[in-house]
Formats: C-alpha cells, structure tokens, sequence
C-alpha cells in the first residue's frame, strides 16, 4: 500500500521525476507524459461520476481504479534487473471485462445513425470529455511503444476504455435517445 507523510519532496525542482523502479527521467518523457495523460483521464471520469448513479457509476469506479494500475504499469519500465517487488501490470482480464462492459451497455442502445457529437446530459459531456483523453493517452502509449516496451495489454486496454466511455456516454444520454447528432455541413 502506498503511504504518504510529506507530498512536496523538492526532489522534481530541477523537472525531473522518478518512474516506479527509481530512476529519473525529465518531467517531458514520453512515458510521463502517458501515464499523466491516464491520470488526466481518470480525472475526467471522476468528473462524469458526479452526475452518474447505479450501474454505470460502479463500472466507472472499477476503471478509475483500473487506471491507476495501469498508471503503475506504465511508471514501471520492463529491467532485465529484477525489481525488489512485483510491477503492477494491466492483465488480460481487465480488458476482457471492458469488453464484457462495453457489450453490456451497448445491448440496450440503438445503433447511431450519424456521428455524436460532445453533449447532452452533464454525465455524457464529461464521459466524451475523457474518451478524447483516453484516446490521447493512447497516442503516446503507442508512440512510446515505438521505442520502449509497454505490454500490449497496456495498449489494449486503452483502445477498449475510449470505446467504452463512447458507449457509456450514449447510455448516459438516456440509451441514444438524448444524443447531439452530427448534421454534415448545417451551417454552411
């Protein structure tokens, strides 16, 4: 379990920050960057929370927490030194639960006819508000695994959570019938 005495350490005023296995890496790395754009996300869906109830707001709390084992496993590089502890890594059954969610929440909404477009209720606003984080935390999952490795199921799940915050936004909107409707080209 993780315990906090003191939050400012001063040990980050020179900008650099230190991942999970102790080495220091600039407060601008790549891999910060994405597991700080996760912590973004997992903001904005604590957001979303505050106007959801029930079912959803259960779902939600599972992938907020979720998000801070993924959080740990992208702070946590792949060493061919072993670690005095075991890293936190997402597995495959967080994604397969996503998934499960995702056809869970789907069932009950009829298919989209045009694009959504960001609104409707408050809950929905913010669920689109972190689907478009979550998709950015996967951009710079992607591009750090380009050079460093990150466990496909890290990658995975981000792919599966901006489809699910998609889908749970349309649940949001009353199952679609609430949606903001894209109308190509209404103001021309």
């Amino acid at each position: 379990m993780v315990k906090l005495n003191r939050i400012y350490t001063r040990t980050g005023d020179k900008g650099t920050t230190a991942l999970a296995d102790g080495q220091r890496r600039s407060k601008a790395d790549l891999r910060v960057e994405a597991y700080g754009t996760v912590d973004e996300a997992n903001a904005a869906i604590g957001l979303a929370r505050l106007h959801t109830t029930g079912a959803l707001d259960a779902m939600l709390g599972r992938i907020q927490n979720d998000l801070f084992d993924l959080g740990a496993d992208l702070a946590t590089p792949p060493s061919a030194e072993p670690l005095p502890y075991e890293p936190l890594r997402v597995v495959a059954g967080q994604v397969t639960r996503l998934e499960r969610d995702i056809d869970a929440l789907n069932a009950a909404i009829p298919p989209i006819k045009s694009f959504v477009l960001p609104g409707g209720t408050p809950a929905a606003a913010y669920l689109h508000l972190a689907r478009t984080v979550s998709r950015r935390a996967e951009r710079l999952a992607v591009e750090l695994a380009a050079t460093e490795t990150v466990s496909a199921e890290a990658l995975q799940y981000l792919n599966r959570l901006s489809d699910l915050l998609f889908v749970a936004s349309r649940a949001a909107n009353a199952n679609g019938a609430d949606d903001v409707l894209w109308v190509p080209g209404q103001n021309r």
